[in-house]
């Protein structure tokens, strides 16, 4: 299975190595059980005060996830967008899994 690729750009800042690596690592551990995403695309922008934190999410079989979240330290919204993306994922694969059992596929998981 190939690993999603993560891209990470920076809006109106210039993303520093160490927030890169910090941001990279985040959303590896968010993604690491999700074997069908392909793209991962992060995000970072400064507003005035804003740290703001934007994760999209790509897939097959149609799916796109888009996560944003704000604080007043890039870090924090890092760890609050992460936060947010795993919990979705999570729901989306409950929601999968919960369909599958429901129709009878539940043998083919």
């Amino acid at each position: 299975m190939a690993k999603a690729t993560v891209e990470i750009t920076g809006r109106h800042v210039s993303v520093s190595d160490s927030m890169r690596d910090y941001a990279l690592k985040k959303v590896e551990s968010a993604i690491s059980e999700f074997t069908k995403l392909e793209n991962v695309h992060v995000i970072l922008d400064v507003q005035k005060y804003l740290q703001i934190a934007e994760i999209v999410v790509q897939g097959r079989d149609r799916l796109r996830l888009e996560v944003r979240d704000t604080s007043e330290d890039m870090y924090a919204s890092i760890d609050l967008v992460t936060n947010k993306l795993e919990q979705r994922l999570l729901k989306l694969k409950d929601k999968k899994t919960e369909k599958r059992i429901r129709t009878g596929q539940h043998d083919r998981l």
